[in-house]
């Protein structure tokens, strides 16, 4: 970072919890802009999540449609979930590593899918300018319907297989609208395919 991105930092003189829910909390800081100046600023403050983008041997991918209450509508997107404690995580913003626990995991509660390998696709804070969220996106491979499917008590989801192409076209033509399923095909097309 150069000195003037580093003149663009905020001090935190403080910070609390607003508002506590399941999957995220408000946090309040109390912070200096460079001006000297200061406010409160809130932000969903989450876990970080990992994204999966899993093919079968066939070459299709394994895609899930999900009930999304704050959309109003079924979304079709990708396995994804958050990173816990006993995934074995030594770093959730780090580079990968030990997050494919949390991959293999999710994608197994959600899908009933095991993959033979797992590769880190890309990290992205897809809302830094209102969550500390980090998605850790991951590309599965050999997927195979051996799990057993184990979903929360508040996810309502359907599994279906699909072409690759298909999914692809569905970014196109707004059919894919989830933001995580979006970012894990773009970044896949760009960079493997």
């Amino acid at each position: 970072m150069d000195d003037s991105a580093a003149d663009l930092s905020w001090e935190t003189l403080s910070t609390d919890i607003d508002y506590r829910c399941p999957g995220f909390d408000v946090r309040r800081d109390e912070v200096r802009f460079p001006s000297g100046e200061t406010d409160g600023f809130h932000y969903v403050d989450e876990p970080p999540t990992v994204v999966i983008l899993p093919f079968t041997p066939d070459g299709d991918v394994v895609v899930i449609d999900e009930w999304r209450q704050a959309v109003g509508r079924t979304n079709r997107g990708l396995p994804a979930g958050t990173v816990e404690p006993e995934d074995g995580a030594e770093d959730p913003t780090g580079d990968g590593g030990d997050l494919e626990d949390a991959a293999a995991r999710e994608l197994a509660e959600e899908t009933g899918y095991e993959a033979e390998s797992f590769e880190r696709l890309t990290t992205v804070e897809p809302t830094n300018g209102m969550a500390n969220a980090v998605h850790h996106h991951f590309l599965a491979t050999g997927c195979e319907p051996t799990a057993d499917r184990d979903l929360d008590h508040n996810e309502s989801i359907a599994v279906e297989t699909v072409p690759y192409d298909d999914l692809l076209a569905a970014v196109v033509d707004d059919g894919l609208r989830d933001g995580r399923a979006v970012t894990a095909v773009l970044w896949y097309e760009l960079t493997r395919r």
